[in-house]
């Protein structure tokens, strides 16, 4: 079975959807429009800017999921998925791709989304960092243990957890994470405290533009981040994309409950092949490729 998935913020490159505009008159219209709806052009940025362009928030968020819902769009009938997942901010990727939101609405969502999680990120100076080589146990009880807010935030694959928190929390929880063993307890370069409380108001802000929009049924099961589970119910979607901002981002658990569920064939959908990794460490069994037009 065939499990198409789509990467989150990190992904970017200078270049990134080039080729499908230049050899897509689709994608050429797509592009257009994403650069009418956003009020810049965002395409140029993709193509040709700076990588420090590319890195602030309301470019980086759209230029994802523009890059992976063109590319979906794209490959048209041969875009045949038996379940989609997205990898935070790809969870919206996936579900335009899967025909539950409209190209449209899917990027207004997500330009509020990053609007709404910079705006949580001026609020309260936070961060994130990556341990490497614990158990999730571990990192999750270590966590707990800290008096200020550091919630395990990423789990990305068996050995890597991604956490989220006040600075001093972070400091604190990297310390004890050493000493308890890990291997790696990295800071990364991150505006905020991203799948962790500090994201409330980012969550109310987004929650209404949420509510306000349209969603169908997917044409297959979209397995969430919250809670690593398929659902095609619409008001189920809803809930958990807003539920999404502060919690965690749960991709272990999904990869191995897409597996469990039959899928063999893994699909990346969008900028670089972190997501095939990823899978990889889950089960080494699957196959994984990155989508592309001939």
């Amino acid at each position: 079975m065939k499990a198409y998935i789509f990467p989150g913020q990190g992904a970017q490159f200078v270049g990134m959807g080039k080729d499908l505009y230049e050899n897509s008159p689709l994608a050429k219209e797509l592009f257009e429009k994403a650069n009418n709806i956003i009020g810049f052009r965002i395409s140029d940025i993709m193509f040709g800017g700076t990588d420090e362009e590319l890195k602030q928030t309301n470019v980086t968020q759209p230029a994802i999921f523009l890059h992976s819902v063109i590319l979906a769009k794209v490959l048209g009938a041969d875009f045949k998925p038996n379940m989609v997942a997205g990898h935070s901010l790809g969870e919206f990727s996936a579900l335009v791709a899967a025909n539950a939101l409209s190209f449209e609405d899917g990027l207004k969502l997500v330009i509020a989304r990053a609007n709404a999680m910079q705006k949580a990120c001026e609020l309260q100076p936070s961060t994130m960092a990556a341990i490497l080589g614990l158990a999730d146990e571990v990192v999750e009880q270590i966590c707990a243990e800290v008096d200020e807010v550091v919630v395990p935030a990423n789990y990305n694959c068996p050995g890597q957890l991604v956490i989220s928190g006040t600075i001093g929390g972070i400091d604190e929880a990297c310390e004890k994470l050493t000493a308890a063993g890990a291997k790696r307890a990295l800071k990364l370069n991150v505006g905020g405290a991203f799948h962790s409380p500090l994201m409330e108001p980012a969550k109310v802000e987004l929650q209404a533009a949420i509510e306000a929009t349209t969603i169908n049924a997917p044409v297959c099961p979209i397995y969430q981040n919250v809670n690593a589970l398929p659902t095609s119910d619409p008001a189920v979607i809803k809930e958990n994309l807003i539920a999404q901002l502060t919690g965690a981002v749960r991709w272990t658990q999904t990869a191995a409950n897409m597996i469990a569920d039959g899928a063999n064939d893994f699909v990346e959908v969008g900028p670089g092949n972190v997501l095939q990794g990823l899978v990889k460490k889950v089960s080494r069994e699957v196959q994984t490729s990155s989508a592309n037009i001939a």
